[in-house]
């Protein structure tokens, strides 16, 4: 039997979802510091070894890159997690109990029994759940002594996760790898070990890997699976909402009864979408509108948290997607104009390359032009490259743009070196 359809309150015009993602999402309104950045987002994108970094120099006021540094490494206010959707984020550490309790603990679940199976089927590993329960106790040993170690450094210590299998054997993408990074997988989205420090550069990744409790100072406190997803889902109201029930499912990479059964708990409000025949939900307590805001720019990294909050997207991406989202749904780096993507850039040379997709205007492309000379002097010939370009700019494209190729801007469209 279908569940009917909720009755929405009243309708939330697009304007007011621009406005209350130009607020709560700090583009217009800049914070004064990471954390604050990462709080209102509830967490920021870490696939990307610069991404957070880009994500911050577009929220936070005067940021530097040792600002972010200091908090993952230093006073370790924020750390580099794995959680919803099996994605790398960094969060405050204070959101470790919901975050390990609900999507870490599905992530866990389904890398351990993949895991399993593939070792099962490699053949070599004798009996599977018991070399990986002697494996994963080594690894806590080892890691015991409180010393930061890279997986490199890690794995003549472990000797019980030697050891090489071929991951996704009979399908195209079967290979050879090590089972110990599968391991620190499983074992971080329990919430049992953390990134540490990273050998390499803010625009590099070369993470090296403890105890979570040698770290924090404490074990990752534990939480009830239902309140921590409850809890996940009154965050991402505060900082998405308005949002179907597919945009949280797909965020939390969740199911759609315990999105259900959190949007009760809540007793979030149905509310219209302008333009969409999709029914958003809001917090009860979060049903005045917004005020509106001047006309604002902003140049976001790959992967930002803001591009990537909802699975639907057509409100602000328009007929943009398949110039700035890959095929599998990846967003490159992007360009906004008032709450709506307007085209991608790249810095993968040293030199930060736009691409603007329609005529924003004169003031408008003037905005542009003056944030794509701050990023060009912040970065100061660094180079940016994401995990994930814009198709704009290399991406893997839906299909064939007739007036595109790839790392070119459509006919008639500027891909140029910023002023400054």
């Amino acid at each position: 039997m279908a569940t009917p359809r909720p009755e929405p309150a009243f309708v939330v015009d697009t304007a007011q979802r621009r406005a209350r993602l130009a607020r709560r999402h700090a583009l217009v309104d800049k914070v004064p510091d990471v954390e604050s950045a990462a709080r209102a987002m509830v967490a920021l994108h870490g696939t990307d070894a610069s991404g957070p970094y880009v994500a911050a120099w577009a929220r936070v006021r005067d940021f530097t890159t040792s600002a972010l540094d200091d908090a993952l490494f230093g006073r370790r206010s924020l750390v580099r997690q794995m959680a919803m959707r099996r994605t790398l984020w960094v969060m405050e550490a204070g959101l470790l109990p919901p975050v390990v309790a609900s999507p870490g603990a599905r992530t866990a679940g389904a890398e351990r029994r993949r895991l399993v199976r593939e070792l099962g089927l490699d053949g070599g590993f004798g009996d599977v759940e018991r070399w990986v329960d002697a494996a994963v106790a080594g690894v806590l040993r080892a890691l015991a002594d409180g010393v930061c170690r890279t997986a490199v450094e890690l794995a003549p210590l472990v000797p019980e996760a030697a050891g090489r299998f071929v991951a996704a054997p009979g399908t195209r993408w079967g290979a050879e790898m090590p089972v110990l990074p599968r391991l620190l997988t499983i074992l971080t989205a329990q919430g049992l070990v953390v990134r540490g420090e990273n050998r390499a550069g803010w625009t590099a990744s070369r993470p090296t890997w403890t105890l979570t409790s040698t770290w924090l100072g404490d074990a990752v406190a534990p939480m009830d699976a239902d309140a921590a997803h409850t809890e996940l889902v009154a965050r991402w109201l505060r900082t998405f909402g308005p949002g179907t029930e597919r945009d949280v499912q797909w965020w939390l990479g969740s199911t759609l009864g315990a999105v259900r059964r959190s949007l009760t708990e809540l007793g979030a409000v149905p509310v219209g979408l302008e333009g969409s025949a999709s029914v958003g939900w809001l917090l009860p307590d979060d049903l005045a509108p917004v005020e509106p805001v001047g006309p604002w720019v902003a140049v976001l990294p790959g992967l930002d948290p803001t591009t990537m909050g909802w699975a639907e997207r057509e409100w602000y991406l328009g007929p943009h997607a398949r110039e700035v989202v890959d095929k599998v749904g990846n967003a490159g780096p992007t360009i906004w104009v008032d709450g709506r993507v307007v085209g991608a850039w790249a810095a993968s040379t040293g030199t930060v390359q736009v691409a603007v997709l329609e005529d924003v205007g004169v003031r408008a492309r003037a905005a542009i032009d003056d944030e794509v000379a701050r990023l060009t002097a912040w970065l100061a010939g660094g180079k940016v490259s994401p995990a994930f370009p814009s198709p704009l700019f290399g991406g893997r494209r839906h299909a064939p743009l007739p007036d595109a190729a790839p790392g070119r801007a459509p006919a008639g469209v500027p891909a140029r070196p910023a002023a400054g």
